[in-house]
């Protein structure tokens, strides 16, 4: 009996999430492979200080996985669970800690419109010094589209121009 055929489109988000893992290991990320519910995904962190924050550290955490379909639902699941590790592993005393950007990507050949829209929406906040901000890719062959909000917060403001940068160094 002959094996099925390999899906082009898994294999287009698999090999989204290895040129992202040699981009983020180039900029100096520390990046380790996982899995997130079944799924091949990635973990990346780094940790920047500029004169220009006041001294002040920001702390980059980039999540990714590929997935067959990203709606809504699963997009919001992956980013509750990336801002929530990402609470968990940010370094410093509670209270006294800097900000926390966390850039949870899911990655498919196939984006409902309503999950690319949610994300271009608004970050999302976690107490007061973690800030989200969701991403759709959208990988299939001969396509590359990547959905996010791309304007400023209330909370961790000083810091969007270095996350905007990041993201479009990361997501192209």
């Amino acid at each position: 009996m002959d094996s099925p055929a390999p899906d082009p489109t898994a294999d287009t988000a698999t090999t989204y999430l290895a040129a992202l893992q040699r981009r983020l290991t180039a900029d100096g990320c520390t990046v380790r492979s996982s899995d997130w519910n079944g799924h091949p995904s990635l973990t990346a962190y780094r940790a920047d200080r500029k004169a220009r924050w006041f001294g002040t550290r920001v702390e980059l955490f980039v999540f990714a996985a590929a997935v067959p379909e990203i709606d809504v639902a699963i997009l919001n699941e992956f980013t509750g669970w990336a801002m929530s590790y990402a609470k968990g592993a940010r370094g410093g005393i509670p209270g006294a800690r800097n900000v926390a950007q966390v850039l949870p990507a899911l990655v498919s050949a196939r984006v409902r419109p309503e999950a690319a829209q949610w994300a271009a929406r608004d970050a999302r906040l976690l107490g007061t010094t973690l800030i989200s901000r969701p991403l759709t890719v959208e990988a299939a062959p001969g396509v590359s589209r990547t959905t996010a909000y791309r304007g400023g917060t209330g909370y961790g403001g000083l810091f969007t121009r270095h996350t905007l940068d990041k993201l479009a160094l990361y997501f192209p």
